[in-house]
């Protein structure tokens, strides 16, 4: 693993002392890095949870840089090099944070490719999603949004391809609850942009590969001015730039297949605070 002895440029601003001004310093300087630092902020966003497990060779593996690559995009962080940044995910995660790629690991090792196997895969997968959302949930934004949508004339929701069922449960809970709702499905390739007015929110929920549908939607919405409420992987996502309340969701994969078990987890919330709030005003 590299060291922080190695020669390398001093940092040009002080390193994050916390995740949260982590996730903000990448999500400011994400736009003005170049390729292969921007895929470096584009991993390490979407796999903070592997920060404090992981060696500078795995994570660059991932990123698809060498390792110079991530060692050079610590320093444009504030850090004097990797250990340093990990230290801080180290010093966040120590108090709960269970070798779950070790447990992923012998699970994998001892599985037979049974349907049983797999399905001991997908629930410790589900089960590391929602304990790094227990730990990551950024309750100032829930609250936003919940505030934002309680007070929405109507309610648009927006999600497709792996985001589509969160975008239809919601849907369905907003309208058992009588919430003027809407959502946007792309059903015949219509496109239901005019339909958002003055007073109404839009809930857009998108995972990377982000859906340009989803993306051109939330930045119409934004344009208006209308509360845009952003579920999806990462601060630095394309939904999530000009949101009125910003919901980052871990979701850990098994086979390169995620579950949406911490994504349905938040909707769920999301759903009964928002129905609870509108029946207080009433």
């Amino acid at each position: 693993m590299p060291r922080d002895s190695d020669p390398n440029p001093a940092p040009s601003a002080p390193a994050p002392e916390s995740v949260a001004a982590f996730d903000l310093r990448l999500k400011e300087i994400s736009d003005s890095l170049p390729k292969r630092l921007r895929q470096c902020a584009d991993y390490i966003a979407a796999n903070t949870d592997r920060i404090a497990v992981s060696t500078v060779a795995e994570l660059a593996q991932g990123a698809g840089v060498p390792p110079s690559a991530l060692m050079r995009f610590c320093q444009i962080l504030g850090f004097r090099g990797f250990s340093e940044m990990q230290r801080l995910f180290r010093e966040h995660f120590a108090p709960s944070l269970p070798d779950y790629a070790t447990r992923l690991h012998n699970l994998r090792a001892a599985g037979t490719g049974s349907p049983q196997a797999l399905l001991a895969e997908f629930i410790e997968a589900g089960h590391q999603s929602l304990e790094s959302l227990a730990r990551s949930a950024d309750g100032v934004a829930l609250s936003a949004a919940v505030l934002h949508l309680s007070q929405a004339r109507m309610v648009h929701v927006v999600g497709f391809r792996r985001a589509f069922p969160v975008a239809s449960y919601l849907a369905y809970a907003f309208e058992k609850m009588n919430i003027p709702s809407m959502i946007h499905d792309g059903t015949g390739k219509l496109d239901h942009a005019h339909a958002l007015r003055e007073g109404d929110a839009l809930v857009a929920i998108s995972f990377a590969p982000y859906s340009a549908e989803t993306i051109a939607l939330a930045e119409h919405a934004a344009q208006r001015k209308l509360p845009v409420i952003a579920i999806t992987d990462t601060p630095i996502s394309p939904v999530a730039g000009g949101a009125a309340a910003l919901l980052c969701v871990p979701e850990v994969d098994f086979g390169a297949f995620r579950s949406l078990s911490a994504t349905l987890a938040l909707a769920i919330t999301l759903a009964v605070a928002v129905g609870t709030a509108r029946a207080d005003q009433r």
